[in-house]
């Protein structure tokens, strides 16, 4: 049976909702181990420990076995040995006892898993897992600190849309920043890199990426613009959870949680949204039109005659745009001093 819980406050404690996502997520969404269910797990279990949450033993319950199952299972597979440092290390931040985790990261540096990785956001996130028991380098020594900081440094890249560099783009801040826990001292080039991503994302309404800028901005010292992070706290606010073992998976948990998150490091009141009890399924409200295709479909129609500056372009731009995706862009315009250089890059004019 299905039962959709509409948006109303939730009597129940934070502890009590926190303990059913936790139960909801280890045992009633997915298949115990499988790389989806490894991935929502980290996912849920990072957020927690990021915002410094401490939980009672027994909400932790339905991991324990995971827990103390993981070097095996490490074991048998090597592959996904980043999901299972960062399952067990968050559980035993959270509350379980410190008995697995730094044998665990010690098998792993002993196997020497993350040199078998090719990418550099991966061997970043392998070196920030290990350094979190005192093994290994920090994730900006040396020439992979070198590249990655190159990466985020180069502005341009993120004036033009690009989700995979985008969320590296936040995730190197992540890891640089241990998730807010130190100063990731980017520089200036990488601060504005976070700037144009963000207004990538706001043109296009996509709040969940919104939300990872807004948290990698406030991780680097930053304050994301108030009218990004109203939106991303409305996103959050809008979602119905419904508990329905029947539904198809393909829902929104990952804008709910990403949302939520960076709602909270903004320090937003907590939302008592409902958490029933069951297999929990996550649905936003309908998405809404964005500006930036339309901004992208005007700029191709107007092929040669297109123009790198903003001031001379605008008018073209807003006649060409519909009501709603007009607002959107003006909101846009508005939100901070970077818009016009934003544009500059996005508008890949020649000449």
């Amino acid at each position: 049976m299905t039962n959709i819980v509409f948006l109303r406050p939730d009597t129940s404690d934070a502890s009590t909702r926190t303990a059913r996502l936790i139960r909801a997520f280890a045992s009633e969404r997915r298949v115990r181990g499988d790389v989806f269910w490894l991935k929502e797990n980290a996912e849920l279990l990072g957020v927690l420990a990021s915002t410094g949450c401490v939980l009672n033993p027994d909400a932790l319950e339905p991991l324990a076995e995971f827990h103390a199952d993981c070097r095996e299972m490490l074991r048998d597979f090597p592959q996904y040995y980043r999901f299972f440092l960062s399952i067990c290390l968050d559980l035993e931040d959270l509350g379980l006892p410190m008995t697995q985790g730094i044998a665990l990261c010690e098998d792993v540096a002993r196997a020497g898993l993350k040199d078998a990785e090719l990418s550099d956001l991966q061997r970043a996130e392998a070196r920030r897992l290990l350094r979190r028991r005192g093994i290994g380098q920090e994730v900006g020594d040396g020439a992979l600190g070198a590249r990655l900081r190159d990466f985020i440094a180069r502005s341009a890249t993120f004036a033009v849309p690009n989700r995979k560099a985008a969320y590296e783009l936040t995730h190197i801040v992540y890891y640089l920043s241990d998730y807010g826990r130190c100063d990731p001292k980017l520089s200036s080039e990488a601060q504005l890199s976070l700037q144009f991503t963000g207004l990538l994302a706001f043109l296009d309404q996509d709040m969940d990426l919104l939300a990872e800028v807004c948290a990698a901005l406030r991780f680097a010292g930053a304050h994301p613009n108030p009218l990004w992070e109203i939106s991303v706290t409305a996103c959050n606010r809008g979602h119905q959870i419904q508990a329905d073992l029947n539904a198809p998976l393909q829902d929104d948990a990952h804008e709910w949680l990403v949302t939520g998150w960076a709602a909270h490091i903004a320090g937003g009141p907590l939302h008592a949204q409902h958490i029933p009890e069951g297999g929990l399924r996550f649905y936003s409200l309908p998405k809404v039109q964005g500006a930036l295709r339309p901004l992208a479909e005007c700029l191709s129609d107007m092929g040669a005659h297109r123009s790198a500056d903003w001031g001379h372009m605008r008018p073209h731009v807003l006649s060409y745009l519909g009501p709603d995706s007009h607002a959107i862009l003006l909101e846009a315009e508005r939100s901070g001093p970077h818009f016009e250089q934003f544009f500059e890059g996005f508008a890949r004019a020649r000449g």
